[in-house]
Parts: C-alpha cells; structure tokens; sequence
C-alpha cells in the first residue's frame, strides 16, 4: 500500500462514513448538508486512489461525480424550499473545509502528475468541485433570493 492509496482511503473512509451517518440520522437541514459534503468528500478521495493505483479512468468518475453532485444538492434545494426556510443549514465552514481539502488534493496530484491530459482532468475536477459545492452551499442556505418564486 502506498501513501496515494492510505490518503484516498482515510479521505473515503472517515469523511464519507462521517456524511453517510449524517445523511442517514438528524434533522433535514444536516441531511442535506451532508449530501452535499458527501459529494466534496468522495471526489478527492476517488482522485487519490486514481494515482495510487495508477488508473487515471477514475479520474473520469470523479469529473462525473463532481458534476452530479452539487446538482443533485441544488434539486433537493428546490424541492425542499419550504421546509429549509424556517430552519436553513449553515455549513459555510464546513463548505470551505471541504473546498480546502480539495484543493490540497489537487495540487498533491498536479505535483504528482506533471503536465500531461490528465492534468487538465484533475484540475477541472476540482474546479467544478469547489464551485459546485459553494453554489449548492449557498442555495442550501436560502440565497439567490432573486430566483425566488420560478
């Protein structure tokens, strides 16, 4: 086992799990934080175990992940409207955590890489990523009040 895989690991392991107890249990304004962060979790650590066992088709999951997820987030923002505006989730913190985490990841990676195709796949990836989840974090929270109403 090298280092690639034990971070991707303890990336999937601890933040995943940690996302899937809070999706699974609490009130709906932690749940659908943690769908979002569950997104900004797995993407780093599906990027690491691409360079750990040399497999740059995971970095493919990970750029279709990112774009799904904050989606995905935005859809249940929708659709929830009404029940998070009484009580809408504050995770700025934890948002830029994540955003943070996966920068780290990126770079690591670009370092690792070099210049090459797969490059310019994990630095999308990311950038899609942090942009994604700081939209979806910001819908979650009651903003873009000026799309409001249709």
């Amino acid at each position: 086992m090298n280092s690639w895989l034990l971070a991707g690991t303890v990336v999937l392991g601890g933040g995943v799990g940690a996302t899937l107890w809070g999706v699974a249990t609490g009130p709906l304004r932690r749940r659908v934080v943690a769908q979002n962060l569950s997104t900004a979790l797995a993407c780093p650590g599906l990027l690491l175990l691409a360079q750990g066992y040399e497999r740059p088709s995971y970095v493919d999951v990970a750029l279709v992940l990112a774009l799904l997820g904050p989606v995905g987030t935005l859809v249940f923002a929708r659709l929830l409207t009404d029940e998070l505006a009484a009580d809408p989730p504050r995770a700025w913190g934890l948002t830029w955590a994540a955003a943070g985490l996966v920068a780290a990841v990126v770079l690591a990676l670009c370092v690792a890489v070099g210049p090459s195709r797969e490059l310019v796949k994990i630095l999308l990836t990311g950038a899609i990523l942090i942009g994604g989840n700081v939209v979806a974090s910001h819908a979650l929270s009651g903003g873009f009040a000026e799309v409001r109403g249709g």
